[in-house]
């Protein structure tokens, strides 16, 4: 396996991606998720927005994860269709 090398940047836009990503696999919206994991609508636009692609807590995708039913490793996963 290639290893991959990530800046802090890649590694916020992968995240950033995927919880975009597996929100609309569950067919959810924005404040739903918001909803899901104690967030507020804002943040959640905000966390999938580039505008904020490198603020977020570890633990705040924690909760995002837990809000979709998913668990938090797949949120880290680098897919060149994201």
């Amino acid at each position: 396996m290639a290893e991959k090398n990530f800046t802090n940047k890649n590694i916020y836009d992968t995240v950033r991606m995927n919880i975009k990503k597996y929100r609309k696999a569950a067919n959810m919206t924005q404040q739903e998720l918001a909803d899901a994991s104690g967030f507020s609508h804002g943040y959640i636009r905000e966390i999938e927005s580039i505008k904020m692609a490198s603020t977020f807590s570890l633990d705040a995708v924690e909760k995002i994860a837990n809000g979709l039913n998913l668990d938090f490793k797949y949120l880290f996963e680098e897919n060149d269709n994201n």
